[in-house]
């Protein structure tokens, strides 16, 4: 099998992001040589860390454009590399920034585009998690199968490179002590590939436990009806201790908490002890992240909410009354 490509995502400081060393040991893991992307500021920065966790080779593009311009400029950079190099596989992540960036790229080369890929068995193979609907029993009776989340073999066709999204992992990769070879990228972006420009950057500090590693999960969904009521999600956890907040993609879409919080079918997915859902209905998208869940306790409203029937322990009322309620309960505990 030819080398990989693995898009590497990392900040402006150089820190790679922990979704490109999962890219990185995926790639490894074939027997093949890893060749990592790094394109904007700090990608000279990342090269070091990318050859630590595998990449034998590091293609590096500092140019600003690939700050000032979203995805269109970095797909037209992996898309020229791709037809110098002929990499079988490229690999992405499944932020936001990557799946655009996967798209524009899977328009280039008019090759085959696979997201939610677990596993990648070789250049013709993959595993993929797939959300099902199921009709479950009792409450606790479908512990396995929580939102219906199911792993498909599936055989890929058709010209290479195959360009798979891979899902986040739990656990963090192990570094190989390797060294890569360090290429500058040259290749000049044309105006056609410039139309989006992104006029403003803003980012969120991490704070709090990390989702994944988190025994307890508090999680917010719209059921809180406005962005200032996300606060008693942030205030339950903190009564709580030692409790990570975590939220529903529709949440994050409306900005009412970071996408750094998403958890679900395109989020994160996590494996906590206890999960709260706090006002979450309870989509099938949403459960396939919290498929790992010791227990779940549900707070909603609605009686007849999907989520209940995932429930080990379901508190039908408003969350908006029972939150603070529980927080002041806790508080003299």
């Amino acid at each position: 099998m030819a080398a990989v490509f693995v898009y590497a995502e990392h900040g402006p400081d150089g820190a790679v992001e922990p979704s490109t060393l999962w890219l990185l040991a995926a790639a490894r893991a074939l027997g093949e040589e890893a060749t990592a992307i790094a394109l904007g500021t700090g990608s000279e920065v990342a090269a070091p860390t990318l050859g630590d966790f595998g990449a034998t080779t590091v293609f590096v593009g500092e140019d600003p454009v690939y700050d000032e311009y979203p995805a269109e400029p970095a797909a037209h950079a992996i898309a020229q590399l791709v037809a110098e190099h002929a990499p079988a596989l490229v690999l992405l992540g499944s932020s936001y920034d990557a799946r655009d960036v996967a798209g524009r790229l899977q328009g280039m080369l008019e090759t085959a585009l696979v997201a939610n890929v677990a596993d990648v068995v070789d250049a013709d193979h993959v595993r993929l998690e797939v959300a099902l609907l199921l009709t479950p029993g009792r409450a606790g009776n479908v512990r396995g199968g929580v939102g219906g989340l199911k792993r498909v073999d599936l055989e890929l066709t058709g010209p290479t490179p195959r360009i798979l999204l891979m899902r986040s992992r739990d656990l963090a990769p192990e570094p190989c002590g390797g060294k890569a070879v360090v290429i500058p990228v040259g290749i000049a972006i044309p105006d056609s590939r410039r139309r989006a420009r992104r006029l403003e950057r803003h980012e969120e500090p991490a704070a709090g436990l990390q989702l994944e590693s988190a025994r307890v999960v508090v999680a917010g969904g719209r059921g809180l009806e406005a962005a200032d009521n996300f606060r008693l999600v942030e205030e339950l956890a903190e009564a709580i201790g030692n409790a990570a907040v975590g939220a529903t993609r529709p949440v994050v879409d409306a900005g009412w908490t970071p996408f750094a919080r998403q958890i679900g079918r395109t989020g994160k997915t996590v494996s906590p002890d206890v999960y709260i859902a706090v006002g979450i209905s309870g989509a099938s998208q949403h459960l396939a992240g919290v498929k790992g869940a010791g227990r779940i306790v549900a707070i909603n409203k609605d009686a007849r909410a999907p989520i209940f029937q995932y429930a080990d322990l379901g508190v039908v009322g408003d969350a908006l009354t029972i939150v603070p309620a529980l927080v002041e309960e806790l508080a003299h505990r």
